[in-house]
């Protein structure tokens, strides 16, 4: 499963909760990431599925022929539901509701109609759940919100959804989160984390340098390409 947050929304450039699309620096993220996966050809996904708030939606359509995938909608992937919070200024949200507290008080909604944390993340894990099971064997791209990609970790890592755990996890605008299920045996299988917060299709943006995805491999070196041989590292070793 690859998991890409959407680009930088209106709502963080102008301090207000909810969604009003993509800013234009939030456009021009999700552009940079077409290029890099139309260039690289580095995700070979079989299914892409994106949430239904504008954010995501629109992220995912700008990136979606560099996939070559027909775009598949998905409520249940959206970011911690405001509900009567909802386009408020930050500063009004806070007065009229009070600022969200998830690590004392994880079960209490952010406003009327709002999700709590806790239950934002049984929403998460139960989709996650629903997603793999019913796209068993196949590679799915997921377009989503950083909640989201939180609860990726909450899911695979079988944290407990109902205490807030003391790590967090910063994920950039239109970065990659790539998960590998392994089998072990015959019985049991395991998520593998193989990279998160990979935004490196964002540097080149405000220079005068584009970076050349065409010349570069799509499978780059990494540890796994070599030889696993231990190198010496103190004279007792060499002498051995």
């Amino acid at each position: 499963m690859y998991f890409i947050r959407h680009g930088e929304a209106m709502s963080a450039v102008d301090g207000f909760v909810g969604d009003g699309g993509l800013s234009p620096l939030g456009i021009l993220q999700a552009q940079r990431l077409r290029d890099r996966l139309a260039a690289t050809k580095e995700i070979a996904a079989d299914i892409l599925i994106a949430s239904t708030f504008p954010r995501a939606l629109q992220t995912a359509q700008i990136i979606a022929p560099a996939l070559g995938l027909p775009l598949q909608l998905d409520d249940e992937i959206q970011e911690l539901r405001p509900g009567e919070a909802e386009g408020l200024p930050i500063e009004i949200f806070w007065e009229r509701f009070g600022k969200p507290n998830y690590e004392t008080m994880p079960f209490r909604p952010i406003a009327p109609a709002g999700e709590s944390w806790a239950q934002f993340m049984l929403r998460v894990r139960t989709a996650l759940d629903r997603i793999v099971r019913v796209h068993e064997g196949k590679t799915i791209v997921l377009v989503c919100h950083g909640g989201v990609i939180d609860g990726s970790f909450h899911s695979f890592f079988h944290m407990d959804e109902w205490e807030l755990p003391p790590t967090r996890f910063s994920t950039r605008n239109t970065a990659i989160t790539h998960w590998k299920k392994e089998s072990e045996g015959n019985t049991r299988e395991r998520w593998q984390l193989i990279k998160h917060n990979d935004g490196f299709h964002l540097q080149d943006i405000g220079t005068p340098t584009r970076i050349p995805w065409e010349q570069l491999s799509t499978q780059p070196a990494s540890d796994a390409d070599r030889p696993s041989i231990p190198v010496p590292t103190t004279k007792y070793e060499e002498e051995k």
